[in-house]
């Protein structure tokens, strides 16, 4: 059995930033977009959209005009965001009302259009700095913002291909420590603590309300076909009625399919991966449900190209499911299925691009995609797979370590 990974002396303080380059980078595409919809600047106060364009994640709030260099306004810890950040204007405040004065004495006014993340603004938020602000218009940059990060640079591919590779360490632990009479729940933490210990942040950021993020999904036997209150084909059972997805109390059996599907963040980076697992075998019918699963995953990868749309890669996985006899349990039970079989990741767990029913959205080399083929039983199991892959002008290329196969141990 693997021994918990430890670090060296040199690696117990964070090391990890931002370079100057790649935020330059962003900010100058951020700008150019801006100005082609009109808007004067955009206020970001949204964690993630804040640390993707300033590089760090402070509480602070980062305003980028159309034109000339951002301010970062800083509640908690300037001295930390200067660390952290390339951004020349970092200005620390005692309160958010400071903002407009220090806004006029740099610009002279204060914007008349004023993009906000409409999308995860809270109502009672948006009338706050609406106020504060005065901007004559709010358009929500959200969209703007989301486009832009969905095309990844050749940084962030490597920093993802980084966690991929504490991913693919975490799954073969997994196979070492996968035992009947563990609990689900036994089993997911024991995953966690080791991925833990391999840099993995432990909380994965998910941009939707209400919407939870946590590594360990560990559906086994019948708690792979119960559907439940996620955006998902199964959701398991969960460890109660307050907390209903995810891994729970039952025990893990021989001979009954096993899905793994384990979130891991490094550094910010998420992947989401899932595969199957078995203990001594499984029967004909669950194991033949997989290897359906891993062909659609594998042919969609090949389809991935650019000019490609994303909804024609779903149209294909329900062709694909259909020949093979399986349309019934595809993307999950009926009147239970999901509407998309993958989504974009990257900086958060879920984002934008979806292969989805009827969108239009071309693939675009740099997009990045979690796809996740699944065929649920109800109350039988399921089976599926998730790899993340990257589009390139040759076609999709895995990202993922984590071999494609059936995990028998």
């Amino acid at each position: 059995m693997s021994e918990a990974p430890s670090a060296s002396p040199a690696a117990e303080e964070p090391s990890f930033r931002v370079p100057a380059g790649e935020i330059a980078g962003r900010l100058a595409r951020l700008q150019e977009a801006m100005q082609a919809a009109g808007l004067e600047a955009v206020f970001l106060v949204q964690t993630v959209d804040r640390f993707y364009f300033s590089g760090t994640a402070q509480d602070a709030f980062l305003f980028v005009p159309a034109e000339g260099p951002p301010l970062l306004f800083v509640r908690r810890f300037a001295p930390r965001a200067r660390e952290e950040s390339p951004l020349a204007e970092i200005l620390p405040i005692e309160s958010v009302r400071r903002i407009p004065v220090l806004l006029k004495e740099r610009l002279g006014r204060l914007p008349a259009r004023l993009g906000l993340e409409l999308d995860v603004l809270p109502v009672n938020d948006f009338r706050f700095w609406r106020g504060l602000l005065e901007p004559r218009e709010c358009p929500d940059a959200s969209p703007l913002l989301l486009r832009l990060r969905g095309r990844k640079s050749a940084w962030e591919i490597a920093r993802l291909e980084e966690t991929a590779e504490m991913s693919a360490r975490t799954f073969a632990h997994m196979r070492e420590i996968l035992a009947p009479g563990l609990t689900e729940m036994e089993f997911a933490s024991r995953a966690e603590a080791y991925a833990r210990g391999l840099g993995h942040a432990g909380l994965l950021r998910v941009r939707g309300f209400n919407a939870l993020g946590y590594p360990g999904h560990v559906l086994s036997g019948p708690n792979g076909g119960r559907p439940g209150m996620l955006d998902a084909p199964a959701s398991g059972s969960g460890t109660s009625c307050a907390f209903p997805a995810g891994a729970g109390p039952r025990r893990l059996r021989p001979r009954e399919p096993i899905l793994v599907d384990f979130g891991s963040v490094k550094n910010g980076y998420h992947l989401d991966e899932a595969r199957m697992f078995a203990i001594g075998g499984l029967p004909p019918e669950e194991h033949s449900a997989c290897r359906a699963a891993i062909l659609i995953h594998d042919r969609l990868i090949a389809a991935a190209r650019p000019g490609v749309t994303a909804g024609a890669l779903f149209e294909e996985a329900l062709r694909l499911a259909g020949e093979m006899g399986l349309a019934e349990a595809f993307l999950g039970p009926p009147g239970h299925k999901v509407r998309f079989v993958g989504h974009g990741i990257g900086l958060e767990l879920v984002e934008p691009p979806f292969l989805a029913r009827g969108h239009k959205t071309p693939l675009e080399e740099g997009m990045v995609f979690a796809l996740e083929p699944k065929l649920v039983f109800e109350g039988r199991f399921a089976a599926g797979v998730e790899s993340v892959f990257v589009v390139t002008a040759a076609g999709g290329r895995l990202i993922s370590r984590v071999p494609v196969d059936v995990f028998l141990c």
